[in-house]
């Protein structure tokens, strides 16, 4: 299970294969994740059981920041903060 922390944070930096790192919210992350996931001719094997992209993305923002998409070239996402929480 990931941090409890991490479900916090509602951004993330995005890194793929010859691409400027951006920056995206989590719906929007999960939509990226997701279309990569759709490209790949098959899921991976720790994601197989899963029904659909859409819960593997979800499971990959829940316990991942890497997804190897061929030997050697991989995606990675980050959460960041982009402002501080707010003091009670």
């Amino acid at each position: 299970m990931s941090d409890p922390l991490l479900r916090e944070l509602d951004h993330y930096v995005v890194l793929e294969p010859a691409a400027a790192e951006r920056i995206l919210d989590a719906a929007a992350t999960e939509q990226w994740l997701r279309g990569w996931l759709q490209r790949l001719p098959a899921p991976p094997a720790d994601l197989a059981d899963l029904p659909d992209d859409g819960s593997r993305a979800r499971r990959l923002l829940d316990t991942a920041c890497e997804l190897e998409l061929e030997p050697g070239v991989s995606l990675q996402w980050f959460a960041v903060r982009l402002e501080p929480p707010a003091r009670p």
